[in-house]
């Protein structure tokens, strides 16, 4: 590419955001955040699909393979291109997804 100023702009920018997700307490309230998220994801999908009793199977499937998806982009990597912040925080919002769908499945069991 040539070097343009938004070029330079661009590359600067994802500079600084590499630096500054390089202090590790930065990078762990990232990852934080995407458990909750997962979290809270999986907390609005359960609810909003078992409402109709319609939805349920399809919603599971999708569900499923996107959880398939997001394991095969983790382990099918490297130990060292696992460590790259997307990939780590797909993960981590793919655990908090089924850790929530386990608790609803538990409240749905008790």
């Amino acid at each position: 590419m040539q070097n343009t100023r938004l070029n330079n702009l661009f590359n600067a920018i994802a500079l600084r955001l590499r630096l500054w997700f390089f202090n590790p307490w930065r990078r762990f309230s990232v990852l934080i955040i995407s458990f909750l998220f997962g979290f809270f994801l999986g907390s609005a999908v359960a609810t909003t699909a078992g409402q109709s009793a319609e939805w349920d199977v399809v919603v599971a499937g999708m569900l499923m393979v996107l959880t398939e998806i997001g394991s095969r982009i983790y382990y099918g990597r490297s130990i060292r291109e696992r460590q790259a912040l997307w990939v780590e925080s797909l993960n981590i919002l793919k655990i908090g997804l089924m850790y929530s769908l386990f608790l609803e499945a538990f409240k749905l069991g008790s």
